[in-house]
């Protein structure tokens, strides 16, 4: 299964694909420059009179929620609903669903208003989804990763989608079909934006890819490769952001092939 991991990022950047991205706006520069660099072409449209017809247009829609303004929330209804007519894979981040009950509204209107092909969170977030006990600290996970496999897998039977849970160990997970990725490097948890990132970077390979349990274990570890990669060449978390941009332009298919840490379940 590694071998059709690997070779998504080749069909990223012989396709490049259009991702449609409503983001945060912390971290909406560093989502746009990493789906450069992996091979993607971004646009981050969320003007209400435009979402609908851009999404339809996409490759893939991405969505995350973690500074949710009003018209966000108008673009995000009309993005999903097009990508669920229009059958564009959607991407969502369910940034702070546990902290703040107005995220959990928008979130329940985009489950009955269109499809998420897959669910990207940390660990926090993931387990509150899935209607278990969690801690989580604002945007941030402080999860101890109890039941983490059986609230991921819970989840993406509950919405028919995969999950992608970040944490320590990534999981990524179709129910019935998990992986635990345990490559990556505690820099990532130094900046602002890793998790944004690898949402991003989700978008990309559903784009390029029909298997979405593929796809999300594609992106989860492109990410903690480059994060790899780039620890080898600084250990301050400055110098670490550019460099993690450079690495996943650098990254190639043997580097998923030598270098992957994943464990099937």
């Amino acid at each position: 299964m590694i071998n059709d991991v690997s070779k998504i990022i080749t069909n990223v950047r012989t396709t490049t694909p259009l991702i449609h991205a409503i983001t945060n706006y912390v971290t909406i520069n560093d989502c746009a420059n990493i789906l450069l660099s992996y091979g993607a072409s971004p646009a981050m449209a969320e003007a209400y009179d435009e979402t609908y017809d851009f999404a339809s247009i996409s490759s893939a829609l991405y969505i995350n929620i973690g500074t949710l303004t009003k018209e966000q929330e108008q673009a995000i209804i009309m993005a999903v609903i097009s990508a669920k007519n229009y059958n564009v894979p959607v991407v969502l981040d369910p940034v702070a669903c546990g902290a703040i009950k107005r995220k959990m509204d928008v979130i329940n209107r985009i489950f009955q208003l269109g499809k998420v092909d897959i669910i990207k969170g940390n660990l926090g977030e993931i387990k509150y989804l899935a209607g278990y006990e969690s801690k989580s600290r604002g945007v941030d996970s402080i999860d101890d990763g109890n039941n983490s496999v059986e609230a991921c897998e819970s989840l993406a039977l509950k919405y028919n989608c995969t999950v992608i849970a970040t944490g320590a160990e990534d999981i990524v997970t179709d129910g019935k079909r998990t992986a635990i990725i345990k490559n990556g490097t505690k820099l990532l948890t130094l900046i602002t934006g890793a998790g944004c990132m690898v949402g991003a970077l989700t978008a990309a390979t559903a784009a390029a890819e029909k298997d979405k349990f593929i796809a999300g274990i594609a992106s989860v570890l492109a990410m903690n490769l480059a994060g790899e990669h780039a620890e080898k060449l600084t250990k301050a978390p400055g110098s670490f952001r550019v460099k993690l941009i450079d690495e996943i332009y650098n990254l190639k298919e043997e580097d998923f092939l030598k270098e992957g840490k994943v464990t099937w379940l």
